[in-house]
């Protein structure tokens, strides 16, 4: 991995912007045959471009596409701004020589077979990107299908036409990508830009995302990546773009497991990597989504600029029947169907005397002609309790089934023109779904940016992201004025490495105490005398704990309240018989019935670093799965917002306000967070039980595991940032957030 402190410099961000805008091309392994990557590449350019020279390149010279093929990059007439290398791989280092020695400044590699080969070919990519680095050049790939900008011209991606419009999508897969534009074709959308990163060698996502801050032909941006190598970076990129009006959308599959999970400690399982993804997402303002379908249906709404203001539908359907299956989905969705006021009401009876309901409102389209579909939704999507309207039923019906009826076709026609109007009118984001979603009038309502579809689960999940892009796009730009970065640094290594096992209770107990943590009192002894003593210090009930076990309870290495010394021996004994441990905790006994159990742990995740866990604890501690996750470290603050998000947060906090027991709660949690976040050699810290009183909080068990292969100091943040290392927007220094 190349040193970032050769990424820094005043021109970066032009650097990045001659792959979307070169004063000229040159393609190698241009070919002939256009079912080879060069083939076509090079067609669809000496085709279509007309902003700049295009150079085709192979090595047997010739003409072809109605263009000279000169034989090698040395040849040219011209500099190549943008090279495209479209031939086998094992050309890649004497083709990046020519390139970068003619003085080409970005490249868009388009062949497989170097990173994702294995080793030597991971050698050669690294070796590759350290040579562009070194020039002050950019690439693009290996393993994409290259990229295209409509607002400067470009279409470089291969095998596919971009259409143009104000979706920007930057995708690790050229097969997605190839999905949406399919999908875009036949909705009438299109891409400001359109970018394939495949290894992300040197461009990565990250990178592109940043270069939609403020990108005028952009109206909201699409995500689709496999392997987010540098969470924090993406994140703060994505908070950038949606701070700048543009929201952001991700599908990021191969989440459903978690893929480091640690099976030593309940916070491996309670923060597996969905869980952490959709915390980077929430604190970045990004939308996640679980398909492709989903991925695109939401952009091609958010593009409307139209915006949800509130959560509140209105239900529109020529039939009960629809009408009821679309409230249905709606609430199904998460979204209110409330009943209309009478002056929302007066409003629709007077554009449609015949309409009927509350809300949904329904009318029999074998009686009312088509246009009730425009006059009801006129009159809804100006009203003050309407946020969102959705028509569902069956428009499009005579187009599909009665073509001869040619004043119904016109009457649908002129009904779809009234509802673009209504919505484009009062921005208020309009949805329609319909049996027939093929016919003339859909397509109307496409081009005027009302999304139409024909599932009414569909239908009602993308009204319920419109909501969350609002919600989301509003809570980063409410923080944007603060000072404070909710994405916190990871800590540089603090102190020696921790040397504690998994099965190191004591161990695990001191070094936590060493970090601010407060446990019960305690003592470790080695046999039957040395617990009799320490009881007596303690006082009666005590609690036994067998050491050197991992899963204490489940071995009955744990018992509780211990009334005397007779029964202390005799449990040292039992214990002593069947784990012959190498030594006992002895400890005060808390009664349980006066607190609440949580969990406080921090692990660290591929793609984010140090992530703290917060939730209900004990022995169910899975089974109810009541957490929150965070970004670590985190302050008091950030840990309050937790406990007060839990369901459970009324046993917390029976009056509302905050218990003492409950700061000091939020005080270890933090603590915790910073502890794991400045030792990357523990793959996750857990205190469970932390119990919480009115009055004070203490720690009664804790476990630390270490990583498989242990990062070390600042190891563990290279490792965990890697990937994406170049991004090309600076940023104004944040205030530091984590706790003193």
């Amino acid at each position: 991995m190349v040193d970032e402190s050769q990424l820094d410099g005043p021109d970066a961000v032009d650097r990045l912007g001659r792959l979307y805008d070169p004063d000229s091309i040159a393609v190698v392994g241009a070919s002939a045959d256009v079912t080879k990557w060069g083939g076509d590449v090079a067609a669809r350019l000496t085709a279509h471009e007309r902003r700049r020279p295009v150079y085709l390149v192979n090595p047997k010279g010739g003409a072809m596409h109605g263009a000279i093929a000169y034989t090698s990059l040395m040849d040219l007439p011209g500099t190549p701004d943008l090279v495209i290398m479209a031939m086998p791989a094992r050309g890649l280092e004497a083709t990046l020589s020519d390139a970068l020695g003619v003085g080409a400044r970005a490249i868009v590699a388009v062949f497989a077979g170097l990173g994702e080969t294995g080793a030597d070919g991971m050698e050669r990519e690294t070796a590759a990107v350290q040579r562009v680095r070194a020039e002050g050049a950019v690439m693009l790939g290996p393993n994409c299908m290259g990229l295209a900008d409509t607002s400067t011209g470009l279409q470089a991606v291969a095998y596919l036409d971009i259409p143009a419009g104000e979706i920007g999508l930057v995708s690790q897969s050229g097969g997605v990508g190839e999905e949406l534009v399919a999908r875009a074709f036949v909705e009438g959308r299109g891409f400001s830009r359109y970018v394939t990163v495949g290894n992300q060698a040197d461009i990565g996502v990250t990178d592109v995302l940043a270069g939609f801050i403020d990108h005028g032909p952009t109206q909201a941006v699409g995500v689709y990546v496999e392997d987010i190598r540098n969470g924090r970076e993406f994140a703060r990129a994505a908070r950038r773009v949606v701070a700048s009006g543009r929201p952001v959308v991700l599908l990021a599959p191969g989440y459903s497991e978690a893929s480091t999970r640690s099976a030593l400690t309940h916070t491996g399982s309670l923060a597996p990597d969905a869980a952490v993804l959709d915390a980077l997402c929430e604190v970045a303002g990004i939308i996640r989504v679980a398909t492709p379908g989903q991925l695109f249906d939401t952009l091609s709404a958010l593009v409307s600029g139209r915006r949800a203001r509130g959560r509140s539908v209105a239900v529109v359907s020529d039939g009960g029947g629809h009408g009821g299956l679309a409230a249905d989905a709606v609430s199904a969705a998460g979204l209110d169907v409330p009943q209309l006021s009478s002056a929302t009401l007066g409003a629709v009876r007077a554009a449609l005397p015949e309409s009927v309901g509350k809300n949904p409102i329904d009318f029999a389209l074998g009686t009312i002609g088509p246009e009730a579909y425009g006059k009801v939704v006129g009159a809804l999507a100006g009203a003050d309790d309407v946020d969102m309207v959705l028509a569902a039923g069956q428009f499009g019906y005579w187009q599909a089934r009665f073509p001869r009826f040619r004043d119904k076709v016109a009457e649908e026609m002129c009904s779809a023109a009234a509802m673009a109007v209504a919505a484009e009118a009062t921005a208020t984001p309009v949805l329609l779904c319909t049996a027939y979603p093929d016919v003339a009038a859909a397509g109307e309502l496409r081009r005027s940016r009302i999304p139409v579809h024909r599932e009414l689960d569909a239908a009602a999940g993308v009204l319920a992201r419109l909501v969350e892009a609002a919600d989301r796009v509003a809570g980063v730009v409410e923080q944007g004025g603060s000072r404070a970065d909710p994405i916190p640094d990871i800590p540089e290594s603090s102190g020696a490495p921790v040397a504690v096992s998994a099965d190191d209770y004591w161990g695990a107990r001191q070094v936590l105490v060493a970090a601010g943590l407060p446990f019960a009192l305690g003592h470790r002894v080695s046999n039957e005398a040395e617990a009799l003593s320490a009881a007596r210090s303690l006082g009666y009930p005590v609690v036994l704990k067998a050491l050197g076990l991992v899963h204490k309870t489940e071995h009955r290495g744990v018992l509780l309240g211990i009334e005397d010394g007779d029964s202390l021996s005799a449990a040292v004994e039992d214990m002593r018989q069947r784990l012959d441990p190498p030594g006992y905790c002895v400890e005060e006994m808390v009664r349980l019935e006066k607190g609440v159990e949580l969990l406080v742990g921090c692990r660290w995740d591929p793609h984010v670093g140090p992530v703290l866990v917060v939730g209900m604890g004990g022995v169910l501690v899975e089974a109810v799965s009541d957490v929150q996750i965070a970004l670590a470290p985190v302050d008091v603050a950030t840990a309050e917002r937790m406990m007060s998000s839990l369901r459970a947060r009324r046993l917390l906090q029976p009056g509302g306000a905050l218990s003492p027991g409950v700061v000091a709660a939020c005080g270890a949690a933090a603590a915790i967070s910073v502890f794991g976040a400045a030792h990357p050699e523990v793959s996750s810290v857990e205190v469970n039980p932390l119990l919480v009183t009115p009055e004070r909080v203490l720690c009664l068990d804790a476990r630390i595991a270490r990583a498989a292969e242990p990062f070390v100091g600042g190891e563990a943040r290279r490792k965990t940032r890697a990937a994406s290392p170049r991004v090309f927007e600076a940023e104004a220094p944040l205030a530091d957030t984590s706790p003193a």
